[in-house]
């Protein structure tokens, strides 16, 4: 089990630890729907320090993102980020990640903490552009400071004018004191903020003035568990639950982050793919009925025939009821269609709705 730069100093501020993707990590502090209404209303920390980091840098370094991107890199700017997945050779997804344009010759990917090593393996099989690959993971801390409170309680660390970046972009400078610090304006909250890329020598000093800056403004640290809460209500995907390596990026909703502008992995056979369509369709639904959706249960219709199957579940802290991620056949998947969750045997009636759950 790996830990964070700063695992201890978690369990000193009372964190309950749990592994998460090989690393302990806190899931909550003072309880999921405080720290979830703390990010809605306020402003909270989350570190997300076991996120993968990999810069790449060279001539031909986007031509290598290109190959191994569903989306087009070519759109790219300094200091502007996109989102997309890496296609596998079978039509499912290896990963979704973020791309960060440094410059010309130089991007960062951040990718998902259970993917580091595949994510590498498979980027480096790709690679026959000569593109110099670092993988920074180990040696980098990521605070994501979230909430409608965030850049007001963070401005006084940087002369970054905070309120004026526009989203999926970012910018480095000083932090804290810190040089060289990355600061962008991303996040899985839909609360709005900035998640701090930091050096792990600089973690702790980092950390310590955001607390100090933010206390203010009710500033709190927020663990894995109301993360995941804050994104399903947004219905963002979480990769290994809602999209994995058998999932068709169609069917998940990612056609959006899929341009075919120029050749990537399994490229001829998306495309095919999407002039067919998909026979299944990833849909956020609400329960109408007590009972919580979770991971696998089967969806089921009227007559209680299969349907689907639920990919993510949760009590909403905000709404005060049961929301979730599945897959259904498309005829079930247009929004306020009656579904039925299948809970201990029991056939529990959801509604199927467009996230975001909430506005």
């Amino acid at each position: 089990m790996k830990n964070v730069a700063l695992a201890e100093y978690h369990v000193a501020l009372g964190a309950k630890m749990v592994p998460f993707a090989g690393f302990n990590m806190p899931v909550q502090y003072s309880g999921i729907n405080d720290e979830h209404e703390t990010v809605r209303t306020a402003v909270g920390v989350f570190d997300v320090s076991h996120m993968g980091e990999f810069i790449l840098k060279g001539d031909k370094a986007m031509e290598l993102i290109q190959k191994i991107s569903s989306n087009d890199v070519s759109k790219l700017y300094d200091g502007k980020i996109q989102y997309a997945y890496m296609p596998n050779e079978t039509g499912g997804i290896v990963d979704d990640f973020l791309t960060y344009r440094i410059d010309e010759h130089t991007y960062l990917l951040v990718v998902n903490a259970s993917n580091i090593e595949k994510d590498w393996n498979w980027i480096s099989k790709y690679n026959t552009y000569d593109v110099e690959m670092k993988n920074i993971s180990n040696k980098t801390s990521l605070f994501a400071v979230q909430g409608p409170k965030a850049s007001e309680a963070l401005q006084s660390l940087t002369d970054i004018e905070l309120a004026d970046m526009a989203y999926y972009t970012f910018k480095k400078g000083t932090f804290a004191g810190v040089d060289n610090v990355l600061i962008s304006a991303t996040g899985y909250t839909g609360a709005g903020g900035f998640e701090i890329y930091v050096a792990n020598a600089d973690a702790k000093k980092i950390w310590d003035a955001i607390f100090k800056v933010g206390e203010a403004y009710g500033i709190k640290p927020i663990g894995l568990g109301a993360r995941d809460t804050l994104r399903l209500e947004m219905g963002f995907c979480l990769y290994g639950n809602d999209i994995d390596e058998n999932t068709s990026p169609f069917a998940a909703g990612l056609g959006w982050v899929t341009k075919f502008t120029s050749d990537f992995v399994n490229s001829e056979n998306l495309k095919a793919e999407k002039e067919r369509g998909s026979a299944q369709k990833l849909v956020g639904f609400e329960m109408l009925e007590r009972g919580i959706p979770r991971h696998n249960y089967e969806i089921v219709d009227v007559e209680g025939n299969k349907i689907g199957h639920v990919t993510s579940g949760t009590q909403s802290p905000t709404l005060k009821k049961s929301i979730g991620l599945g897959y259904v056949e498309k005829a079930f998947a247009k929004e306020g269609t009656d579904i039925y969750i299948s809970i201990r045997n029991q056939s529990v009636k959801a509604i199927v709705k467009n996230p975001p759950f909430i506005k």
